[in-house]
């Protein structure tokens, strides 16, 4: 995903060996993103989760320094500066709400930070944004602490089609469900079938093509405005972290079909005399 991109990217301006470790049923559009600057790609059979684990051994076994795991510091102190960028564009205020998704935890508390941190040097004023924890329904394990008013997130087997967000077994999920407690947030669960059509209508009403993960902020937005967490006239950003292009498989088959015609006019004026026909039936 995006880490592995940018990872690869750095590593290839750098003249670096680097590589890369991913689960061996990765969306191929995830692949060629880092493939295309030539790192060596490992395979794993499993899921997140397994591939995290074999990382670490390697780690321990050979030295090998990896960037979300034992040089995790450095890429949580990057993760904060969304919460520099949040509170820039929004002229240097706090939205009332925050919806991040969670995998491994890193993002959601270092958003809180960045903020915090503003706040800290007299950049910005008043209390946190609410942050609320986003999740697939096949892979929860944070939004079930949340709910269940635990600490510790128990782990559970990812299923879902939002790949990118489904590790089970968070690293820093102690972390994401302090900072969703200091602020006053909670969590929202969202299905595969809610996800994508939060890609659909993100897609049509914004512009925006986005993948899973995206969809699944989106999608726990919708939620929590349904179960009246998030209230009318209230400001709310969602964080949406990636692109659609990377995981287009997930609505294959979900998408009106193009309408074929000919080449000759006469068929384009016909299809067009008949939707316009159409829509005045319809009006």
């Amino acid at each position: 995903g995006n880490l592995a991109n940018s990872v690869s990217a750095h590593a290839a301006r750098l003249g670096m060996d680097c590589c890369v470790f991913i689960p061996n049923n990765l969306e191929a559009g995830k692949r060629l993103g880092s493939a295309i600057f030539d790192p060596t790609i490992l395979a794993i059979a499993g899921n997140y989760d397994d591939v995290n684990r074999l990382c670490t051994q390697v780690a321990d076994r050979y030295g090998w320094g990896f960037v979300n795991i034992n040089l995790r510091s450095y890429y949580a102190e990057g993760a904060k500066t969304m919460g520099f960028e949040i509170v820039e564009q929004l002229g240097w205020k706090y939205p009332d709400h925050l919806v991040s998704p969670v995998a491994g935890g890193t993002l959601l508390p270092r958003i809180a930070r960045g903020l915090r941190e503003l706040r800290t040097i007299g950049l910005v004023e008043g209390e946190l944004p609410k942050i609320h924890a986003a999740q697939a329904a096949g892979c929860a394990p944070v939004v079930n602490a949340i709910l269940a008013g635990e600490d510790y997130p128990e782990p559970v087997k990812p299923d879902t089609i939002a790949k990118s967000i489904a590790i089970g077994n968070p690293a820093d999920g102690y972390q994401v469900v302090q900072t969703i407690k200091a602020t006053g947030g909670t969590g929202a669960a969202v299905s595969d079938e809610q996800i994508v059509d939060a890609i659909r209508l993100l897609a049509r009403t914004e512009g925006i093509f986005t993948e899973p993960a995206g969809g699944t902020t989106l999608a726990a937005t919708i939620d929590l405005v349904k179960r009246g967490v998030i209230k009318p006239g209230e400001s709310v950003v969602v964080c949406v972290t990636g692109n659609g292009y990377k995981t287009a498989e997930v609505v294959e088959g979900k998408l009106q079909e193009p309408v074929q015609l000919s080449r000759a006019f006469k068929d384009f004026e016909a299809w067009w005399q008949g939707r316009q026909n159409t829509e005045l039936v319809s009006s």
